[in-house]
């Protein structure tokens, strides 16, 4: 036991004196974001910070990148994740290396993802001599859009086989120094809505000679909250958020069409018997107020993301081998959220056992309390090394 301990704070040691450099890293990546599949800079930055490390490379969905530490015996292959892209929001922080992108911002952590998982990559190298099986270590463009698809597509989970998949998401809702982790759904099934509402345009002064699709559009947002808190229960989390809603129309003329764009966000167990059916409540309610204001339409439901459902032995492995290493009890919670990830893509999606864990990063003396996707967003830069510990320790715990 004893030597255990030292071994274990030795490795924390090890990790510590990586610190600045992994600050540097974040802030670099900040300060240069990339939209989705347009990663360039940084796909180029970590393939060669991982060939310079030894770990050969190669590139999958054009800025995807994997690596691939191979232990010197053969065993078990762990997947571990981090994404690279930014998003389309002009950053209002007054951070010295905030974006020099216009209109491009790292909003949702991702620039501290990747800088943990490059160090993490340092770490185990170092390491690899312990290992009984592979590390493969996925850099994914495009998280926003289902970028993991695309590489599960190409072949990420196989040469070497996958044997599980464990990621992690640094998350402003969660208090710094706090771990969220449970089994079951932790992030939603998400559809992305296009509606169009067909009317016939007229003048204002004469409604009664057109057909005005835009108190039909009223109807309908007003309407689909009752699905939400009449219709399903308060205990099967369920969202239908209108986030554009665009007429034809002007001033003085009634529109001919109205476009209204959205999100359907439930949580999903893998169960076909789920109660919620937001889709077909939503299809349902559309038809009848269309049909009641004589309003024509189309409509189109597609997925983005499937919920997150983490493993039942997965979450175990984690709780009872890899975060005592580094955490106490008190600082793990349970946590889900209405977010959604495309990680589904590497574990339920193609039944990998895993898990994904949400990272606090929130501090409100920091000013990192923001929600996710907002331009003054920004994380605790103390919580970056917990990501590089549960990489490091998820890898060295799973392949003993």
């Amino acid at each position: 036991m004893a030597q255990n301990v030292l071994d274990l704070t030795v490795l924390e040691e090890e990790i510590q004196s990586h610190h600045d450099e992994l600050i540097e890293l974040r802030r670099d990546f900040h300060r240069h974001p990339e939209l989705g599949t347009k990663e360039f800079r940084t796909s180029e930055i970590v393939e060669k910070y991982l060939n310079d490390l030894g770990i050969p490379t190669q590139r999958m969905f054009n800025t995807g990148v994997v690596g691939l530490i191979e232990g010197p015996k053969p065993g078990k292959t762990i997947l571990l994740r981090g994404d690279m892209d930014a998003l389309p929001v002009t950053e209002e922080t007054n951070l010295p290396f905030k974006s020099e992108n216009p209109g491009v911002m790292h909003a949702c952590g991702h620039d501290g993802h990747t800088s943990m998982l490059m160090i993490a990559a340092k770490v185990l190298k170092n390491h690899q001599s312990e290992l009984t099986g592979n590390v493969k270590l996925v850099f994914q463009p495009n998280e926003e859009e289902e970028g993991a698809k695309f590489m599960v597509e190409e072949g990420v989970l196989e040469n070497p086989k996958v044997d599980a998949a464990f990621g992690v998401h640094l998350w402003s809702q969660v208090e710094s120094g706090k771990i969220g982790i449970q089994s079951g759904p932790v992030m939603a099934e998400m559809f992305i809505f296009k509606l169009i509402l067909k009317g016939r345009g007229g003048h204002t002064s004469a409604p009664h000679e057109a057909k005005d699709p835009v108190p039909c559009a009223a109807n309908i947002i007003t309407s689909a909250q009752t699905l939400q808190t009449r219709e399903i229960s308060v205990l099967d989390p369920t969202v239908i958020a209108f986030g554009k809603v665009v007429s034809d129309g002007s001033y003085n003329a009634l529109a001919n069409t109205v476009t209204m764009e959205g999100t359907l966000r439930y949580l999903y167990d893998g169960d076909d018997d789920t109660p919620q059916h937001p889709r077909k409540r939503f299809r349902r309610l559309i038809d009848g107020i269309c049909a009641a204001h004589d309003i024509d339409y189309d409509i189109e439901i597609v997925p983005s993301s499937y919920s997150v459902i983490n493993d039942e032995e997965s979450v175990a492995f984690l709780k009872e081998r890899v975060l005592p290493n580094f955490t106490t009890a008190d600082q793990i919670q349970p946590y889900f959220c209405l977010a959604g990830e495309d990680f589904s893509e590497f574990i339920n999606r193609n039944n990998v056992p895993g898990a994904f864990v949400f990272i606090g990063t929130g501090d409100e003396s920091k000013g990192t309390t923001y929600p996710h996707h907002a331009p003054n967003f920004d994380i605790d830069e103390d919580t970056l090394i917990t990501g590089v510990k549960f990489h490091v320790h998820s890898a060295l715990e799973f392949l003993k």
